[in-house]
């Protein structure tokens, strides 16, 4: 039996839950660590948002590749049947990153910032119809909470300066509808294979959804001087490690809960950016802040209160 086969609504057993929450909130501090990456590459060499994400996603690709190939190689072996999954979930990563380049570009990183908030809903919702996993209070609440405080960080002021064209709108619903798929595709190819194998192929395939777009932007190689240390750490620790402890998670917990946790990533941005850049968060950032880890704990605290009264079985 595969390790996910366990994993359903209520029935997981505690310490794998506990685990797999662990392991979003790893996974999104490490995510939590891109934009500042990004920005000192950016700062080294002259790099299209774009290309960028097309480096990021073909050099990911052949690290796993390489290590699979090397220590791993039965692992990169998957049956024609479920190509299918992960083809999907390749393809809804590389879209992503053209419809959050897109959304950056057309409506602004706060706006777009919110629009991706939506995600754990879309995830809920699918989730719900698909696997009939709960959609109980507190996982609403959770999202709201999560929501309400992504779009307080994000700053109201900037918010209340956007405009929105149509094509923003539609980029924009995009957004979150293709984060979603990344999940759901992710939960389901953890049904069988392990989170290195399912990463493999997810950034091979997304890969080749990106290249076509390349013809479009110039394509200097993004590592040269410093960038090389900091296109390192983008790869190794923003990406392969952020991306493995969700995938692994995935397989240990809920779509619909990974994807409400994985919104914590929000609140790390914000400690990162006063930290580590010096950003000055107001105090409606902070409550937004707040907001978010609040929506976490919720959904913990209920999940762990739930379990505790029914003895941990």
């Amino acid at each position: 039996m595969s390790e996910s086969a366990v994993v359903e609504e209520g029935r997981t057993p505690l310490s794998s839950e506990l685990v797999g929450s662990l392991g979003v909130i790893l996974a999104a501090a490490a995510w939590g660590t891109s934009g500042i990456f990004v920005k000192l590459v950016a700062a080294e060499v002259e790099v299209s948002a774009l290309a960028l994400a097309f480096w990021r996603d073909i050099t990911t690709f052949t690290v796993l590749l390489t290590g699979l190939g090397l220590f791993r190689r039965s692992w990169l072996r998957i049956r024609r049947s479920d190509l299918r999954w992960m083809v999907g979930l390749g393809a809804s990563l590389g879209i992503f990153h053209v419809f959050w380049n897109l959304a950056v570009f057309l409506n602004g990183a706060a706006v777009a910032t919110v629009q991706q908030a939506a995600m754990p809903a879309i995830v809920a919702i699918v989730a719900w119809f698909l696997w009939r996993e709960s959609l109980t209070w507190s996982k609403i609440v959770a999202i709201l909470l999560t929501f309400l405080g992504t779009v307080l960080v994000s700053g109201l002021d900037v918010l209340g300066q956007a405009e929105l064209s149509a094509g923003g709108l539609l980029v924009g619903l995009g957004v979150p509808i293709t984060y979603a798929s990344w999940t759901l595709f992710g939960k389901k190819a953890r049904e069988t294979y392990n989170p290195l194998t399912t990463l493999t192929y997810a950034f091979g395939f997304g890969a080749l959804v990106l290249l076509p777009f390349q013809a479009f932007t110039p394509q200097p190689w993004p590592v040269s001087g410093m960038a090389v240390t900091w296109f390192a750490a983008l790869i190794l620790v923003s990406t392969i490690l952020s991306f493995a402890s969700y995938t692994f998670a995935l397989g240990r917990l809920p779509a619909s809960v990974a994807s409400i946790l994985a919104m914590s990533e929000i609140a790390f941005v914000a400690v990162y950016a006063y930290f580590l850049l010096g950003e000055r968060l107001t105090s409606s950032q902070i409550l937004g802040a707040a907001l978010v880890i609040g929506g976490v704990l919720l959904l913990s605290w209920r999940r762990r209160k739930r379990r505790g009264g029914d003895g941990g079985a």
